[in-house]
């Protein structure tokens, strides 16, 4: 050990420059270095096949699920709840006077809403109610003149029958005053009868006969009064033929606007059209409102659906009545909602878009299309957990169901909700 130490370190001889140092080479491997490579190695392939192993597990075990279970099911998280909404609009014009409702308040069907100032409008309605009550007089003034000219026919037919009789005594007059003419012509001329008394005679016929001549003038003239009395009839009768004073057109006519004018009057009053949330309030006091502009909006909590966006190779075996299974953010996971297709959409969206794709350009690139479905959720699961318009869902179709195409599953909306009451 003492030599050992003594002896001085050697140092390895340096290359002079500019020639290259020479590598060092490898030491030899022992036999215990090529046991441990060797183990390693082995202990790889072994990693590497419990791996190659677990894949072939997690791949059978997948297709597994998919035969079993997937397979059976398609999902999307492009779905959104959705609701017949109720747009409030006014029916007349004017200020308004009363907002009793505020955004997120429930409402009832027939609740008040918006009162809007009924003094225009109640004054229209009196002066409707007037003009019906003149027009109802008025009629039964057509009536009374009705009945006069019936009584004016009946004269004229009194005089018709005056007239005729007349002109038979007239025409026997003249009968009479021929016979005594002829006679006395006759006798005048053995000279039995005085010039004078012929005269007389011949005056006597000439007045009978002009007598006749002014009955039968008369007489024409009691038919043509006779005529003139019916036309009036017929034209009066026209107006009141078939119907009372209240149920004459005129009167009805009266009695339609005095009906607008109370319509009107009780549209000055805006009530909830459905059950639901106020949203949207737009309308303040003091605020002139048009016929027709919005209000507010009443969305039907009670009766809100759910429309998934699905994939168009998602829905070859998607049929009406299937069940669906639906998760909302709002309530998490943990909470399911249950519900059925209740129809599905008639084109994609970007069919209907304000400005459509127009896929007959050169530079088109081929986007798979998503399609509306309709999902009629539970009543009672939306009593206890309420969705509003809008919020987002995930939604799970079970496809291998067969469904059931019955009518009413087509009808999202509750019947109860159509009759404003709680379904």
């Amino acid at each position: 050990m003492a030599d050992d130490q003594s002896q001085p370190p050697q140092v390895a001889p340096q290359a002079a420059p500019g020639q290259d140092q020479a590598r060092p080479s490898e030491p030899p491997q022992t036999p215990e270095d090529k046991a441990t490579a060797a183990q390693a190695n082995s202990q790889r392939g072994r990693l590497f096949a419990l791996f190659g192993v677990a894949v072939l597990i997690v791949a059978v075990g997948y297709l597994i699920y998919w035969l079993l279970i997937g397979s059976h099911y398609v999902s999307t998280d492009n779905a959104y709840v959705g609701a017949d909404v109720a747009q409030v609009t006014p029916l007349v014009a004017g200020a308004v006077t009363e907002v009793r409702v505020a955004d997120t308040q429930p409402v009832r069907r027939g609740e008040v809403l918006v009162v809007i100032d009924p003094a225009d409008a109640k004054v229209t309605s009196e002066r409707a109610s007037a003009d019906y009550d003149q027009a109802v007089r008025r009629v039964r003034q057509d009536f009374a003149t009705t009945d006069q000219l019936d009584a004016q026919v009946a004269a004229r037919d009194a005089d018709l029958a005056r007239a005729s009789a007349q002109i038979a005594s007239a025409q026997s007059d003249v009968a009479k005053a021929k016979i005594d003419l002829d006679r006395r012509q006759i006798l005048a001329a053995s000279g039995a009868v005085s010039g004078e008394e012929l005269t007389s005679a011949r005056n006597a016929y000439q007045t009978a006969v002009a007598n006749l001549a002014a009955t039968k003038a008369a007489g024409a003239q009691a038919v043509a009064n006779k005529k003139a009395a019916e036309a009036q009839l017929a034209a009066q009768s026209a107006l009141t033929k078939g119907s009372t004073a209240e149920s004459n057109p005129q009167a009805q006519a009266a009695k339609a606007a005095l009906d607008q004018a109370k319509l009107d009057l009780s549209r000055t009053v805006v009530t909830s059209p459905i059950d639901g949330v106020i949203t949207h309030r737009q309308v303040q006091v003091g605020q002139r409102v048009a016929i027709g502009a919005p209000l507010m909006t009443v969305a039907p909590l009670q009766a809100v659906y759910v429309d998934a966006n699905f994939k168009e190779n998602q829905l070859r075996r998607v049929r009406l009545g299937q069940p669906v299974t639906l998760k909302s953010d709002k309530y998490g996971g943990h909470l399911v909602f249950h519900g059925r297709v209740a129809g599905v959409g008639g084109g994609t969206g970007s069919a209907f878009a304000v400005i459509p794709a127009q896929n007959a350009t050169g530079n088109w690139i081929k986007v798979v299309q998503r399609l509306p479905v309709r999902i009629r959720l539970d009543a009672q699961e939306l009593r206890d957990h309420p969705l509003e318009v809008g919020l987002s869902m995930t939604a799970k179709i079970d496809i291998a169901s067969r469904g059931d195409d019955r009518p009413q599953d087509r009808d999202q909306t509750p019947a109860a909700n159509r009759q404003g009451v709680e379904p």
